[in-house]
């Protein structure tokens, strides 16, 4: 058994042994689980892919005379002013006003919240416009100016859905082209689509949330942020094979961190045709090794973790709940499925690589002492079941 001081203090002098969730793979075949247990402190985890359930909070400062902002626009793209005099909520996948213009071929979508949020962090100069009533106390009514990240007091990211612990691997079984979250899905299970960093993902690695909580350190876009809630559509209460990987979307995570202090190689909006926009992430969690078992948790092989098949044209939206089949991410990750006697072509949205990079980013840092771990106060909702909307149509 360790503490997290115990694991604290080897970082902080330097000596912390910190593998990744592939590096630890062959570690462990190589030492013995208990060995392991003993000499590894920590194992770092990472996804990279869209998270639209994803946005930010901006303070502007007062202009002069002052405005209480009830409603505003940044690049033409709507944010939510209902906070405050000059704090916005933009999401990302607020669309721009009008969007798609001077579009090539319908559902073109361009431009939108994620792509605001990218330019922020990026440095780029972005245009504000905000319109008010006008109070005794606010009195001005309009306002149109420029600014970068740096003029900000605040830019804080705030993500209520990030990091879904399993994901859905989405095929088309009507006669038609549909667009998705998940990219364009041809007819009859022609092509198929899936979105996770499997082997390497946060939660996959902490299957039974034993160690990533409430309070959880982590790594988003390059800052040193924290988990602050249960992500929204948190399902605990999932299927789950007899190691306690879910074979479903099961738990999701609540992050949020400093925007100054991102990297804008790990924040990319998305345009999504027929679809939307979303913004793309890099996030990193550290796993401490606090005993064996937790180790032979983060040991999870792509072979071992089951997505389920989803039919996308039919299923998905009419909300059945319907699963064709499932297949492991070892064979998502060869690039063809095999259903129902048929090959189908697959491609990920999300990278794997991306993946890679931040575990190892993550990794350096913490064996610098540069990171260092912080126990949850609160544990993830384990039994909590996601339910469906309530609703009663009204009678003809």
């Amino acid at each position: 058994m360790k503490t997290y001081e115990q694991i604290n203090a080897r970082i902080e002098s330097g000596k912390a042994v910190v593998l990744t969730a592939e590096e630890i793979i062959g570690y462990v075949e190589a030492k013995g689980l208990e060995a392991a247990a003993e000499e590894v402190d920590v194992v770092t985890t990472a996804t990279f892919g869209p998270m639209c359930s994803s946005g930010c909070v901006l303070n502007f400062g007062h202009s002069k005379p002052k405005i209480r902002m009830t409603e505003a626009w940044i690049n033409d793209v709507l944010a939510y002013s209902g906070l405050a005099a000059v704090d916005l909520y933009l999401g990302a996948t607020q669309l721009r006003d009008k969007d798609p213009a001077n579009m090539d071929y319908p559902g073109a979508f361009k431009y939108g919240g994620g792509h605001v949020i990218e330019d922020l962090v990026a440095g780029r100069e972005l245009q504000l416009f905000a319109l008010s009533y006008g109070t005794d106390d606010y009195p001005r009514r309009e306002l149109r100016t420029y600014f970068t990240l740096d003029d900000l007091n605040q830019a804080i990211m705030v993500n209520p859905r990030n990091c879904y612990q399993n994901y859905n691997v989405a095929v088309n079984d009507s006669d038609r082209r549909i667009h998705t979250y998940l990219g364009v899905l041809e007819p009859n299970r022609r092509n198929a689509a899936y979105c996770s960093a499997g082997q390497l993902s946060p939660l996959l690695n902490d299957p039974l949330y034993e160690t990533i909580g409430l309070g959880t350190r982590v790594w988003l876009a390059g800052a040193h942020g924290h988990v602050y809630a249960e992500g929204t559509q948190f399902d605990g209460a999932c299927d789950r094979t007899d190691d306690g990987v879910p074979t479903g979307g099961a738990g999701t995570l609540a992050l949020t961190a400093d925007m100054k202090r991102m990297d804008p190689r790990f924040v990319r909006g998305v345009s999504l045709i027929g679809y939307g926009v979303s913004l793309a992430l890099g996030v990193g969690v550290p796993i401490p090794i606090l005993n064996a078992g937790i180790l032979r948790r983060t040991c999870v092989r792509d072979r071992d973790i089951l997505a389920p098949v989803v039919d996308y044209g039919g299923d998905y939206p009419n909300a059945t709940g319907r699963v064709i089949a499932h297949v492991t991410y070892e064979q998502l990750r060869r690039g063809q499925i095999t259903l129902d006697g048929k090959t189908i072509e697959v491609g990920s949205m999300s990278s794997y690589a991306m993946a890679q990079e931040i575990a190892a980013l993550l990794r350096d840092q913490i064996a610098r002492g540069e990171f260092v771990l912080s126990r949850p106060f609160a544990p993830l909702p384990r039994e909590k079941a996601f339910h469906p909307l309530r609703y009663q149509e009204k009678p003809s």
